[in-house]
């Protein structure tokens, strides 16, 4: 269990820090976001709504609890990180540009598994916890 738990916020840190560091940028909309945004030909008003997005799927997906938030947060990501993959191919950015992406989806795909292990290693723990105090009572 401790091993799953640490593994897991490892990628989920990561992951976290990756999506939270992307985010500061759109939301302020600094003259690199700005840049980025017109390189790949998107209206500027998108934006600060893309970084506002990512901030609040850090927040379901570090927030404890609510299981289905935190699968929407997860597809987010994914949809964000495959959009802006396919925008940089699409304008002709060099393949070694991509690796970033791939980064992020191991991250994703890391953090996503191992939440998935930590939640079902607690609830089979919590149903023997429940069942061995039913037997004593």
């Amino acid at each position: 269990m401790k091993k799953i738990r640490i593994t897991y916020w490892i990628f989920t840190g990561l992951l976290s820090a990756l999506m939270l560091l992307g985010s500061i940028p759109d939301i302020m909309s600094t003259p690199e976001a700005v840049d980025l945004f017109n390189h790949l030909g998107y209206p500027l008003y998108l934006l600060p709504f893309i970084g506002i997005a990512k901030l609040l799927g850090v927040v379901a997906i570090l927030t404890p609890g609510f299981p289905r938030l935190k699968e929407w947060a997860y597809a987010g990501f994914v949809i964000d990180l495959t959009g802006a993959m396919y925008s940089s191919i699409s304008v002709g950015d060099p393949a070694s540009g991509l690796v970033i992406f791939f980064f992020g989806y191991i991250l994703i795909a890391g953090s996503y598994v191992f939440y998935h292990k930590k939640r079902k290693v607690f609830s089979s723990s919590h149903t023997e916890k429940l069942n061995d105090s039913a037997t004593i009572n």
